[in-house]
């Protein structure tokens, strides 16, 4: 079978871009092995290239190598078989030190194509480190004067080696004056000691030769020991004593020499030089300790005098004495903990290897650019390097194996749109403040419109007074693109719709290229109570992109409507005054009358309050009227003196700003007992039914808004959680402060008003505003200020659903 030339070059090729993808997918993985330390010189550790897939044939044509920081002679490869074998000695403990973990990585690449693998080989440790003291021989001086159960404190022995060939057990060597403390957990707090179990006598035994071994776990067990010689010392009986046997403090490190550590204080019983006391190190502390502390022998202060470096060392362990000076010297010990704080001192290093530039712009997405290797020496949150790619372009960064990431290209490049961009890699840690290291290279670029209009957030609440003048801006609303030139140039417009029987353009428009929202007639509360549309952002680009944001314009009650006073039905009277009948021998407090009246504007509006008008000539009126039920009642009994015919004014007043009122003029007939007509009794006896009617139905509403305005305030606590956190929108036109409606001093609302209202949120019926007023709180007249930048038009709407608001609105749909 014959094929062309043609297509045997786009096999190829195909070929070709397979064994590419798969030899990236490589690269992910990663190879465990693991060797004990001290392995000769040529110690099979595995077959690395038969794990990694590689044939032999290949290793040297396509230049198998490995690299491994700070390690590269400790293990070798074998090209000819493809074994990893021990090179070099190695030692764990100068490896990794006391880290229970400790490992060698091995990164392995190999050409044509490019491939990187990833290789732990794990150090295994072996006892291969006896216990050690401190110094061969611990000199102690003990008066014979000290009581039973003194205890003095020995420094252990340190094994380079971990876990179970770390842990050690000690023995002391038989005698008949002392046994030995062996902590049983945290050593830290109580350190290895000599115990006293009988008296010591310096006439007898004016020296003692101990022997104290220590033997760790491993296999074989190794041992050290240590010789205790101890005098006897025949002086004072009171030795100094520390507040506390162990110190904790907790000191960051870099710090200015001079820096005062801890301030020790120990005391002693005796007098005169025996209770003198002089501070000092013991004598088996470390020159490194002193070369970085330092003790004032008469204040007991530990001041820093060397370079702190977290890196160097996390912990420090300060062996302190406070020696007396009597002729034979009593000393009392204690132990001062140093923890050393890292700071953020070092900043990120980072290494760019393997570059395969230049790229051409018709590579494929996926394409290996270069490897990044980034490392910290601080720990914690110091410790944690985060890489990012700085501008923001078609590339990404890859995390393929702990600190190690891939630049790898994301999506199409055009060279003739962009020739050379420079790409800024940034390595970063998380301490505070952190440091960070950048490492720049040139790729190519090439913008398409691709990045839609977008807006801060979906939807947007804006608060706006009625009556505001026609053009008045009440929000801007604000969208970014992206892109760049014209595929940036954003332009707005309305989402056309129905409002009821008008067109939503009547109300409301926008401007193409600020996006300020106008609105072009005044709006009414009690007409309209909320106003929702969309704006539609699109850019210029081709084909262009868009994407809309919802308004929810809310309109603001102001006091614009003044109270109107209800006939009641059955009660007389000439030209709308109220006209009553009354015995003259009712007692005080008896009702005579009720004067009812509405409010057509909402909240603190429409809470209204009544007041009786002093009579002409300043006459003292028997009757009075109630502040908030407009109910009319004696103040007293009545008598022959009262005028027959009252003529009461009472002023019905709102508590909006200003105030509006309206007044209602009510007649009452003052006469005998049993003189009332019968047609009157009928008429009271209705009225009295009504109102008995009138209280029932007001139970129920009081039930019914009861349990509304329940679950209303678990609604609410879901809703405040949410808006809390929500940016603020932007308020209505002017500088307005609409009164918020709270309870008082004197008492909360006194009538549940009903009446219906259009909510233009959407189709649906009318709905039904209940106000809800809380009684128990103080007064509150606080006020939403707009204004036209439209964060802090949201940011008062967050402050209007996060604060002690003490009314809201709920839309109960009517049956």
């Amino acid at each position: 079978m014959v094929y062309s030339s043609r297509g045997d070059r786009g096999h190829r090729h195909l070929l070709l871009f397979f064994i590419i993808l798969k030899a990236w997918e490589s690269t992910s993985g990663q190879i465990h092995y693991s060797v004990p330390e001290e392995a000769k010189h040529g110690t099979f550790v595995g077959r690395i290239a038969q794990d990694l897939g590689l044939e032999l044939a290949e290793l040297v044509p396509r230049l198998f190598r490995m690299a491994s920081k700070g390690h590269r002679d400790l293990l070798e490869v074998n090209l000819q078989n493809g074994i990893l074998f021990v090179n070099s000695r190695i030692d764990r403990e100068a490896l990794c030190g006391r880290s229970l973990e400790c490992s060698i990585h091995l990164e392995v690449i190999v050409d044509r194509p490019l491939q990187v693998f990833h290789v732990e080989v794990e150090v295994k440790d072996i006892n291969d480190n006896p216990p050690e003291f401190p110094q061969t021989q611990k000199n102690l001086f003990i008066a014979e004067s000290r009581m039973l159960d003194s205890r003095f404190p020995l420094e252990g022995a340190s094994d380079a080696d971990i876990e179970e060939n770390a842990l050690l057990t000690y023995r002391l060597s038989p005698n008949e004056f002392f046994s030995l403390d062996v902590p049983t957990n945290d050593e830290q707090v109580k350190p290895l000691g000599l115990v006293l179990r009988k008296p010591l006598d310096r006439e007898q035994s004016p020296e003692l030769h101990l022997l104290l071994m220590a033997t760790d776990r491993g296999k074989p067990e190794l041992t050290g020991t240590v010789q205790l010689f101890i005098k006897v010392l025949d002086a004072n009986d009171n030795a100094p004593a520390f507040d506390r046997t162990l110190y904790a403090v907790k000191l960051p490190e870099n710090v200015p020499n001079g820096t005062l550590v801890i301030k020790l204080n120990a005391s002693d019983l005796d007098e005169g030089l025996n209770g003198d006391i002089i501070y000092s190190f013991s004598s088996d502390v470390s020159p490194d300790i002193k070369s970085k502390f330092y003790i004032d022998a008469v204040s007991g202060e530990i001041i820093a005098i060397g370079h702190i470096d977290f890196e160097e060392s996390k912990t420090y362990k300060l062996r302190v004495e406070a020696i007396d000076k009597g002729s034979l010297p009593l000393a009392g010990h204690c132990t001062v903990h140093v923890q050393v704080l890292d700071a953020n001192d070092n900043a990120p290093e980072l290494t760019v290897t393997s570059l395969s530039l230049p790229i051409s712009e018709n590579a494929q997405p996926g394409t290996v650019i270069t490897l990044i290797n980034v490392s910290d020496r601080d720990s914690g949150a110091n410790g944690e390097v985060i890489c990012s790619l700085t501008p923001h372009v078609p590339f990404k960064l890859v995390s393929t194996f702990k600190n190690y990431y891939s630049l790898v290209l994301e999506s199409a490049l055009d060279r003739e749109s962009v020739a050379n961009y420079v790409l800024v890699v940034t390595a970063r840690d998380g301490g505070s403040p952190s440091l960070s290291t950048t490492a720049s290279m040139s790729v190519e670029v090439a913008d398409v419109n691709d990045n839609a209009p977008a807006f801060a957030q979906p939807e947007y609440t804006v608060f706006v007074k009625e009556n505001n003048p026609p053009g008045c801006h009440i929000f801007t609303v604000s969208a970014r693109d992206a892109d760049a030139q014209e595929n940036a140039l954003v332009s707005y417009s309305l989402v056309e719709r129905r409002v009821g029987e008008r067109a939503l353009s009547s109300y409301v428009s926008v401007h193409a290229e600020s996006g300020k929202v106008y609105a072009l007639q005044p709006l009414d509360h009690e007409e309209l109570e909320l106003l929702q549309f969309q704006v539609s952002a699109r850019d210029a680009g081709v084909p262009p992109l868009g994407s809309n944001v919802t308004l929810q314009v809310f309109v603001l009650d102001e006091n614009d409507n003044a109270p109107a006073l209800l006939p009641r039905p059955g009660a007389g009277g000439a030209g709308g005054a109220l006209s009553e009948l009354v015995s003259r021998s009712v007692g005080a407090g008896h009702v005579v009358a009720k004067v009812r009246a509405v409010d057509a504007d909402s909240g603190y509006n429409a809470w209204l309050s009544y007041e009786l008008q002093p009579a002409a000539g300043g006459a003292r009126s028997p009757f009075r009227v109630a502040l908030y039920t407009g109910e009319i009642s004696t103040t007293r009994t009545l008598d022959e003196a009262d005028s027959a015919r009252q003529r009461l004014l009472v002023l019905v007043k709102d508590h909006g700003e200003p105030a509006l009122t309206a007044t209602a003029t009510v007649l009452l007939s003052l006469v005998e007992s049993g003189q009332a007509p019968k047609a009157s009794s009928r008429v009271l006896a209705g009225a009295a039914g009504a109102e008995a009617a009138l209280v029932d139905v007001n139970v129920y509403l009081i039930v019914a808004i009861c349990a509304v305005s329940s679950l209303l305030v678990l609604t609410l606590l879901l809703y405040t959680a949410l808006r809390c956190s929500a940016p603020p929108t932007e308020g209505a036109c002017g500088p307005g402060k609409p009164t918020l409606v709270c309870s008082s001093a004197v008492g909360s609302w006194s009538y549940s008003q009903q009446r219906r209202q259009r909510v233009c949120s959407g189709e649906g019926p009318p709905k039904t505003d209940l106000m809800a007023f809380s009684p128990s709180l103080p007064p509150c007249p606080g006020s939403l200020n707009t204004t036209e930048d439209p964060q802090a038009s949201l940011e008062s709407s967050g402050k209007v659903g996060c604060s002690n608001i003490l009314f809201i609105y709920t839309f109960i749909f009517e049956v």
